[in-house]
């Protein structure tokens, strides 16, 4: 495996619930860009368009995405040896799945900047805030559309890459690593929110497991009523409680 496998894509969506769909993709693959609206079986909810400003408007005369051109194509990127890249991977990975597109490998840009942030100096991890944090160079950029943030997550895949290459050496052993690390739930090192924002989780463990406990239960009630599996959080909150 090495970069030429690598593709490089990004959803906007009618919402975050079990039931949303997809109204635009893009992608990089190659060196080639493609991004496009469709018309989604569902309505886009007013919290989805404040951030990406796709209204309904915009895609009402729209193709569906099943059975589009694009689909075919992604499809057929994607049933070779080549791996997505995202960042919050399993979002896109599970809508894409909706839409009748299957991913085998993926790789989580979300996923290896927590891994690479050894000391949780980076207080988020949002693609948006990472890009000014690190300073990427990037123009032509609009926020939260899906060809901008895929132009984003190129800088930032390139960045956390030359950081493993400097201790792996080779680059498909960068890859194989990515790809173990995405796989993995992450062991949040910091609060990120809530009345312990900014402590870190290790040390709120041994002062106040009580609140852990409840947080996660509320995870699991969560994960059990609508489907919203923070994976990353209940794996993080049981590793303390279990210790």
């Amino acid at each position: 495996m090495n970069k030429s496998n690598l593709i490089f894509l990004d959803t906007e969506t009618t919402g975050k619930g079990p039931n949303d769909r997809l109204c635009q993709v893009a992608y990089s693959f190659n060196g080639e860009e493609s991004d496009a609206l469709f018309k989604p079986p569902i309505s886009i909810q007013v919290e989805a368009m404040a951030i990406t400003h796709i209204t309904n408007k915009m895609v009402e005369d729209k193709d569906p995405f099943v059975g589009s051109e694009f689909q075919k194509k992604l499809i057929d990127i994607l049933s070779k040896e080549n791996i997505l890249v995202a960042h919050n991977a399993q979002f896109d990975v599970d809508m894409l799945k909706k839409e009748n597109i299957e991913v085998e490998n993926f790789i989580d840009t979300l996923k290896i900047a927590h891994h690479l942030d050894k000391e949780g100096k980076i207080p988020k991890h949002g693609l948006q805030y990472l890009r000014y944090f690190l300073d990427l160079d990037i123009c032509d950029v609009v926020p939260h559309s899906a060809l901008g943030d895929v132009r984003v997550l190129e800088k930032l895949f390139e960045r956390l890459f030359q950081k493993m290459l400097v201790e792996l050496k080779e680059e498909s052993a960068v890859i194989d690593e990515m790809l173990r690390i995405s796989a993995l739930p992450i062991l949040m090192k910091k609060f990120p929110f809530g009345k312990y924002n900014g402590s870190k989780v290790s040390e709120i463990a041994k002062t106040d497991a009580g609140y852990l406990q409840w947080l996660l239960n509320s995870k699991i009630e969560a994960r059990e009523k609508d489907g919203d599996n923070d994976e990353n959080w209940i794996y993080t909150l049981e590793y303390y409680l279990k210790k």
